[in-house]
């Protein structure tokens, strides 16, 4: 799979996603009609490094990342206790290997805020993983919603 198709499977499948790139990544924040400047992200798609984001090793040919809010519950269902939070350029400490492709594993900085990752999923692996992708929306919703209900 790539970038762009993810992209466009999540926007045609899941209610009020909209799109935002900047710096090599792409936001998806469910923002039905625009409401809210940015609304509320839930997954993200990186292509390249960043000056305080290299664990991934995001600057190989054909690597990306897609990070999901997997959300405390799931993520402690995944992989046990959250680590604690990076010191400022630091990455966890899970003992997994963050460049490895294709494979669910904590995110590299934000794991401690219960964020996963999948570098350059497979279809069949994209698809095992999309049910958290759809929680991940469905939480966002639910804090869109707590939001906007005083606008």
């Amino acid at each position: 799979m790539s970038p762009e198709n993810i992209i466009q499977l999540l926007t045609s499948e899941l209610e009020g996603v909209v799109p935002k790139s900047s710096w090599g990544e792409t936001s998806l924040f469910y923002n039905p009609n625009n409401l809210l400047p940015n609304g509320v992200y839930f997954c993200t798609i990186k292509e390249k490094n960043g000056d305080n984001d290299k664990a991934s090793d995001l600057d190989r040919d054909s690597v990306f990342r897609v990070s999901i809010g997997a959300g405390k519950a799931h993520y402690e269902q995944l992989f046990g206790a959250r680590p604690k939070r990076p010191e400022k350029g630091g990455i966890v400490d899970t003992g997994h290997d963050f460049t490895k492709l294709n494979e669910l594993m904590p995110h590299p900085i934000y794991a401690w805020m219960s964020w996963v990752q999948i570098l350059s999923p497979t279809k069949s692996t994209f698809d095992s993983v999309l049910p958290i992708i759809k929680d991940a929306h469905a939480s966002a919703v639910v804090k869109f919603n707590k939001k906007t209900k005083s606008t």
